[in-house]
């Protein structure tokens, strides 16, 4: 009611006229009643400075440690890739999701692991796109090595909100790297960085359940679809001690989850050179995204 326009009672009641004016304020008012429910289309002016990702425009808050590259022609439902961890680094699969209208966005969460405050960190950046920019609710996330702590931790915190995982030779057990437990090697250099992002002893780290390997059946339940890439020869990541046991378990689960395997190949070089098989999962996964109900219209 607040909504509609005054107007004045002697014009409305003896004037046909009048009853049309009323009728169109109604519909106007009505209109724009439900115009406000729905989010705001994605904003081009993001905080932080303007400069550019290849031949894209982005904008770059280093205080806040926040990057988004904006795509030259928006996709319905504002969609967008989500990267955690080393940004920049074999951007062809970011590239080539901009090019199909992908948002790509990134904040800081080095030196955290995926723990809790990671977590916290990445609802807060979450709010910002989605509920100050219009970005749609359920990005899809993407995790090359220790980005895959945070994307899946992030994802088993916010299942809801996710259409899709895409994981680069990802971390899927802290104590696998950077503790080196399974192989019986010294820990690495980041291990006592890991052990303080969580507020951890080494032998509470040995019992910690908060692991993607753990929290498998909650993005299943969601029916989140999982997409890893892997170097068969990996020892900084070792496939057998994350990816094969995630896949292993998210098929037993229900999930639906696929995995490139490049033989021969160690940790590095990340990605793939055509990114294509991993450009049309996520866009499949994106259209069923769609087709449950357009994104920008779902609860946040």
């Amino acid at each position: 009611p607040s909504l509609m326009p005054r107007l004045k009672p002697s014009i409305l009641k003896h004037s046909t006229q009048g009853k049309k004016v009323a009728t169109a304020a109604y519909l106007i008012a009505l209109g724009c009643f439900f115009c406000a429910l729905r989010p705001l289309p994605a904003t081009e002016r993001f905080s932080g400075q303007k400069t550019s990702f290849h031949d894209f425009v982005m904008y770059e808050d280093r205080d806040l440690g926040r990057r988004v590259v904006i795509p030259k022609q928006a996709a319905e439902g504002n969609p967008w890739i989500w990267r955690a961890r080393f940004w920049g680094h074999e951007p062809q699969f970011d590239l080539a999701m901009l090019r199909h209208g992908f948002h790509v966005a990134s904040c800081d969460v080095s030196n955290l692991f995926g723990s809790p405050e990671a977590v916290e960190r990445g609802n807060e950046f979450y709010r910002d796109l989605v509920k100050q920019h219009g970005l749609s609710p359920r990005p899809v996330l993407e995790g090359m090595s220790r980005g895959g702590l945070f994307i899946y931790n992030w994802a088993a915190a916010n299942p809801g909100k996710v259409t899709a995982i895409y994981g680069d030779a990802p971390v899927m057990d802290f104590k696998s790297w950077p503790g080196n437990q399974a192989s019986g090697q010294r820990p690495t250099g980041a291990w006592k960085t890991c052990l303080d992002a969580y507020g951890l002893t080494p032998e509470q780290a040995a019992d910690y359940q908060g692991i993607p390997l753990n929290n498998l059946a909650i993005l299943a339940q969601a029916g989140i679809p999982l997409i890893h890439v892997v170097g068969d020869d990996d020892t900084v990541v070792p496939v057998g001690e994350n990816t094969a046991i995630a896949e292993k378990r998210y098929l037993e689960l229900g999930g639906t989850i696929k995995v490139i395997h490049k033989p021969g190949v160690g940790h590095h070089p990340h990605s793939l050179k055509d990114p294509t098989p991993l450009v049309d999962f996520v866009l499949d996964a994106w259209n069923n995204t769609m087709s449950q109900g357009s994104p920008a219209t779902q609860s946040q």
